[in-house]
């Protein structure tokens, strides 16, 4: 809403991004991946959290659509998954989740934004905060939850404004998506500014926040500020697929950083990235690595010095 002259009006948002053209790429793998083994982890005590997912889309794609079709871009992604055989867990476990989407046509034709991912690992008593602009995304997913009932929330106002609004949870446990597109260069500053803020209202949340590899300065900044966040404990699993192309445009890969990860993220992606960064590599730049940090003090062991 914005005041002019004394009234008050209500403005479109100003972007036309879609995530229907990017579904199932490279960076929804490990986006998704992550997600799950943060999900699973979050289920693994009796106690009810909250799911907030900032810019959740339209939650389901087909992937023979139009928008899908013209990019192309699930066919080196999750197309080249969904060809494997004998994947390890957890990637057996996330496939698993794109087969039962899939069930009954036995070919890959839909994908899963988060919010189902989500929708489809918590339990009953869990609660679930989606936020989309875009309004033929927010009708979509509106859509798909109007018989949840008060356990799912679908609302279509900025992601960020919905998250202040979010934190802290009534369960004082909770697991937050931070995913914008970064179309509009003022989404870097917004998301370390969202992450900060956020911080200082639920501290001891798991926040998920989705990294382009871009040859842009914001780009390369904004993992170096939440780097700089005091007093956290994080994980950033980091997949690159190619080399940067010709005309300097384009994602060669993303990362995921999370806040407070839990304490079985690492050794999972451990097993996970090398696959993912084989299969889904394009040439000898492709790879993976984590970066780690602990804000607690390391303790000494019987055998260090």
């Amino acid at each position: 809403m914005r005041i002019i002259h004394g009234r008050a009006f209500y403005l479109a948002p100003m972007f036309s991004y879609r995530h229907a053209y990017h579904a199932g790429n490279h960076a929804d793998v490990l986006k998704h991946l992550v997600l799950m083994l943060c999900l699973d982890h979050m289920n693994s005590k009796d106690k009810p959290y909250t799911v907030v997912d900032t810019h959740a889309g339209a939650g389901l794609y087909a992937l023979d659509s139009e928008p899908a079709q013209r990019t192309g871009e699930c066919i080196d992604g999750i197309g080249r998954l969904w060809e494997r055989k004998n994947l390890p867990a957890p990637l057996s476990d996330y496939m698993q989740l794109i087969r039962d989407l899939n069930s009954g046509s036995g070919k890959l034709r839909r994908y899963p934004g988060s919010p189902w991912i989500a929708e489809r690992m918590t339990r009953e008593m869990d609660r679930l905060r989606f936020y989309e602009m875009h309004s033929t995304d927010f009708a979509l997913l509106r859509r798909q939850y109007t018989k949840a009932g008060r356990r799912v929330s679908v609302e279509q106002i900025d992601g960020f404004d919905g998250l202040k609004a979010s934190l802290p949870p009534a369960s004082r446990r909770g697991l937050v998506l931070i995913d914008p597109s970064y179309e509009i260069k003022s989404d870097y500053m917004k998301v370390a500014t969202a992450v900060k803020d956020a911080l200082k209202r639920f501290a001891t949340g798991t926040y998920l926040i989705w990294l382009p590899f871009l040859a842009t300065i914001e780009a390369r900044q904004l993992p170096e500020k939440l780097k700089k966040l005091p007093n956290t404990d994080w994980l950033c699993a980091n997949l690159t697929v190619g080399t940067v192309p010709r005309n300097g445009r384009g994602m060669t890969g993303s990362a995921l950083f999370v806040i407070n990860p839990p304490w079985t993220l690492e050794a999972a992606l451990r097993t996970a990235l090398p696959i993912l960064a084989e299969t889904l590599g394009n040439d000898d730049k492709a790879g993976w690595s984590i970066d780690r940090h602990s804000a607690a003090p390391r303790r000494e062991t019987p055998h260090e010095s």
